[in-house]
């Protein structure tokens, strides 16, 4: 049996897939998907999955999309230990709760600002100029979003769902994370928040810096990416026009 993970680390959804599958030393093949490149919409990616989407799992025949569902999936089809997304129906719900507030809470401000900052920083990227009010309202929603996690989920826990990791906590990880260590010069999310940098450090601990190091490689040389492709552009069209409207 042959796991295929269609990936890019430049996505925080396949940083967090990718840790998990390392950290339970499951059995995987990666199969990179340049996204600057558009090759998720090209004629063979679209014929696995017509999400055009990273990452996508292929178990055989069977083939998933989306995230969280991947993540349940390897759950429990290799019955990792319990806390990562518990048995009992209370844990459970809570940390269903998180990933179903994250998709447009903490996973999108954490991307809006991120490729706003792109913007700014490497003009080439997407050949449009980002106006800054518009970066500080995006901020602003982000904000907004870590007072959440503080008073909301994390409050006085060592971990967002409980007292033990959870997959709640590794996907808030890899979402702050890339405007953290990627923006870092102008704006890091851990910055001032000691009880968020407290957080990080204890997830950490768990993951390994040794994994961690190597899977958050790609978002720490995003600076060095080159120009979008033209046929990547148009796509970022719709990108673009949402993140200034």
């Amino acid at each position: 049996m042959v796991l295929n993970l269609y990936l890019n680390l430049f996505s925080s959804s396949c940083r967090s897939l990718y840790i998990f599958a390392k950290l339970h030393v499951i059995s995987f093949e990666m199969i990179p998907v340049d996204l600057m490149k558009a090759e998720h919409h090209s004629k063979e990616f679209v014929q696995i999955s017509p999400l055009k989407k990273v990452p996508v799992m292929k178990d055989e025949d069977f083939v998933l999309g989306e995230s969280v569902a991947i993540m349940l999936y390897l759950c429990r089809r290799f019955k990792t230990p319990d806390h990562w997304y518990p048995d009992d129906a209370e844990g459970c719900a809570l940390v269903d709760e998180y990933l179903a507030w994250q998709h447009l809470n903490m996973k999108k401000h954490c991307k809006k600002v991120l490729w706003m900052k792109v913007g700014m920083m490497i003009p080439h990227f997407f050949k449009h100029h980002v106006p800054h009010e518009k970066l500080e309202e995006a901020m602003t929603e982000l904000s907004h979003s870590l007072d959440l996690l503080k008073n909301k989920f994390l409050k006085d826990k060592p971990f967002l769902t409980g007292d033990r990791i959870s997959l709640a906590d590794l996907m808030a990880l890899e979402d702050m994370v890339q405007v953290g260590i990627a923006i870092s010069a102008d704006y890091n999310v851990f910055e001032n928040r000691p009880w968020l940098r407290e957080w990080q450090e204890k997830v950490e601990s768990i993951l390994g810096q040794e994994l961690c190091d190597e899977v958050h490689g790609p978002i720490l040389k995003l600076k060095e990416a080159p120009a979008i492709s033209s046929e990547m552009l148009t796509k970022f069209d719709v990108m673009k026009s949402e993140l200034l409207s």
